[in-house]
């Protein structure tokens, strides 16, 4: 027999698998753009990642509370250095993109 406990658990337990699994899908949402851009901007994407740095929660143009997510990943212009780029996401749409400023290689 379930107890309330053993309910209450059981979905904490589902809301954070749930949560995770949509980060991961959010994750590769930003990844994916930063590929893109740092291609379109003649830039390598170093380590083929992006980290996530902050999350918070804010509202979407509907006034809807969405997940607000920065990341950050390395790129290279020239090989030697490295700089650091960012990509925020809001929900699963990406929101902005920005890199720092580099050498033209």
């Amino acid at each position: 027999m379930i107890e309330l406990k053993d309910l209450f658990w059981l979905t904490l337990v589902g809301l954070v698998c749930l949560i995770w699994w949509q980060g991961q899908k959010v994750r590769e949402i930003a990844l994916r753009h930063a590929r893109r851009e740092c291609a379109a901007m003649d830039l390598q994407l170093l380590d083929d990642s992006v980290a996530l740095r902050a999350i918070w929660l804010r509202r979407d143009d509907n006034g809807r509370m969405r997940p607000w997510r920065r990341y950050r990943f390395e790129f290279t212009s020239t090989g030697d250095e490295r700089y650091s780029g960012e990509v925020i996401t809001l929900g699963t749409r990406v929101t902005g993109f920005s890199v720092a400023p580099h050498r033209i290689g």
